[in-house]
């Protein structure tokens, strides 16, 4: 039932009391229609709450639960609002929910469109998701109007506005929180929201965080925090990082930009964050045990604390319309990519995509078209939208890139159905920029890899799945862009170094079989470690037990 006519203003109490008696009218209408072993569902997505337009002192107590759930597991997830770590979050949200569990995320009204439609699809299969709708201060805090995501920041110099307005969700999450019935059971956030440490030790409930990077790059980064090793030497020196079980070597350059100084503008938020994850009650790790076993028992030992690996997450979108749609609306219908794709022979095509946020130049763009065009194989290419793309536009319509690619090239611009299009098995490889998501994406598909990070921890993971898995080959970029500064740092690959990675992951002969056999090992230990009985299953299950165990006592 659709009731997003109640989302309206109240400007005084008659209509408060009238949208009352509406609701609780149609609560039981709904109630009489729901199964009974799925009493909680009219208190879901699509009715959702909204804290911008009902106060939460107005909403009539929630009557809504059943004393059948008073017991019931309920866990509130507070993502950070960034593709990276609102979309796994949400997979994440799901597999809880399969495990029996009510599950609350709590996000902004815009966030929120991104995703409702694949977590409404996951309520009419039983899943009990509810969606909680917080209002993000942006004009208050120097933000333009609908900037609710990180991906459409205009500029690096906002980013810190945004946490703070982020931070300012606390109020209005603390003033529902008793509304929520069953009373939550923990709470589990983004590691960058440390306000959730405060609320979660208010109302006297564990907090978890959800990591959204690699054991192994945490490893490398703690083992540098401790050794200083990376403070001494050039930018350009390469150094072994201590203490590893391979010999990974980096250079400063290549670093995250929490080990190099230099961006003080950032070090007060950097700090909270760092204190949040040390009063974290439990963590929650999206991998899973057989890809990193080794870096996965340097990471609880490092932590203290217990530690969840319940990945891939988004190996829960089984439906070509849950991959389609997750994350955000596509920007070309899936069903032309999937048709564009069966055209194409098995294990022939390249998907290259460099995340959500990139905001790499179109003279740096320009050299991974061609690159794409040189290397004489059919690809996919994401683009962004956004200011930036108008001069690689221009560049594509001048240059008739599209054209002269017609056949073997696809360009697709804006949003793409990443997870879809990486199970296709015309997919032969994946030219990513190593975000920690668009790796386990590419690990689950068993799908060999073209490298080519950018920025924060990118250049760790590329070690990864370089040298560690052995499923990757590197474009070579030597060092990292500064986020919002890409425009100073001149090419960051070349069309060469492009053309002779994709030969060498699409090489017929005996290292190229190799790599991709790797890859596929590597996709079906993945997919076996989510399915029931496998790690990443058990690691869940344990979780919702450890939970619920500190919550009884």
């Amino acid at each position: 039932m659709d009731l997003d006519f109640l989302n309206l203003k109240f400007d005084d109490l008659s209509q408060v009391q009238t949208t009352k008696i509406i609701i609780e009218s149609l609560l039981k209408i709904t109630q009489t229609k729901l199964p009974s072993n799925n009493p909680s569902r009219y208190y879901t997505s699509p009715l959702s709450f909204n804290m911008d337009m009902v106060n939460p002192s107005e909403v009539p107590p929630t009557q809504m639960a059943m004393a059948s759930q008073n017991h019931q597991p309920h866990f509130v997830l507070i993502p950070l609002m960034s593709p990276g770590h609102l979309i796994p979050m949400v997979d994440m949200a799901k597999l809880l929910a399969q495990h029996g569990l009510i599950v609350t995320i709590v996000t902004t009204p815009l966030n929120t469109i991104r995703f409702k439609t694949t977590v409404d699809r996951a309520i009419e299969s039983g899943c009990q998701i509810r969606l909680l709708d917080l209002k993000l201060p942006v004009v208050e805090t120097g933000l333009p109007e609908g900037c609710e995501n990180m991906d459409s920041l205009p500029s690096r110099k906002l980013i810190k506005n945004f946490f703070v307005a982020s931070s300012m969700l606390q109020q209005p999450f603390e003033r529902v929180f008793d509304e929520l019935q069953p009373r939550p059971s923990c709470i589990i956030s983004g590691k960058n929201l440390p306000w959730t440490v405060e609320t979660a030790r208010k109302f006297h409930i564990p907090r978890l965080f959800f990591d959204g990077m690699s054991c192994f790059a945490f490893v490398c980064t703690n083992n540098l925090e401790m050794s200083k090793i990376h403070e001494g030497g050039s930018n350009f020196d390469p150094f072994v990082v201590p203490g590893l079980p391979h010999q990974i070597e980096l250079t400063k350059r290549q670093l995250p930009e929490s080990l190099n100084p230099g961006s003080p503008d950032l070090t007060d938020v950097r700090n909270k964050l760092t204190a949040a994850d040390s009063v974290a009650d439990g963590i929650i790790v999206n991998t899973f045990e057989e890809l990193e076993s080794e870096y996965v028992r340097e990471y609880r030992i490092a932590k203290g604390v217990k530690v969840w690996c319940v990945g891939p997450v988004s190996a829960c979108n089984k439906l070509n319309l849950d991959q389609a749609e997750r994350g955000n609306k596509a920007s070309v219908d899936e069903n032309q990519c999937l048709n564009w794709l069966d055209a194409r022979e098995p294990n022939s095509v390249i998907y290259a995509c460099l995340g959500s946020i990139s905001g790499l130049t179109a003279s740096q763009l320009r050299e991974l078209g061609l690159g794409l065009e040189a290397s004489n194989q059919s690809f996919m290419w994401v683009i962004r939208g956004g200011e930036k793309s108008q001069e690689l536009e221009k560049w594509i319509m001048e240059e008739r890139f599209e054209e002269r690619t017609r056949g073997r090239g696809l360009v697709i611009r804006g949003w793409a159905p990443q997870v879809l299009i990486l199970s296709h098995p015309s997919i032969g490889g994946f030219l990513s920029h190593c975000g920690w998501n668009s790796v386990l994406e590419g690990v689950c598909a068993g799908v060999a890899m073209i490298t080519c990070p950018l920025f924060a921890e990118q250049f760790i993971n590329e070690k990864l799945v370089v040298e560690v898995l052995g499923i990757g080959v590197s474009v070579g970029v030597e060092a990292a862009v500064t986020w919002g500064m890409e425009e100073s740092f001149g090419l960051v690959m070349k069309r060469d170094d492009v053309k002779k990675a994709i030969e060498r992951v699409m090489d017929k002969g005996e290292e190229g079989k190799k790599r991709r056999e790797k890859a596929r090992q590597v996709g079906k230990m993945a997919r076996q470690a989510i399915d029931e009985g496998g790690s990443s299953y058990l690691n869940m299950k344990t979780l919702i037990q450890d939970i619920m165990q500190q919550t009884n006592t």
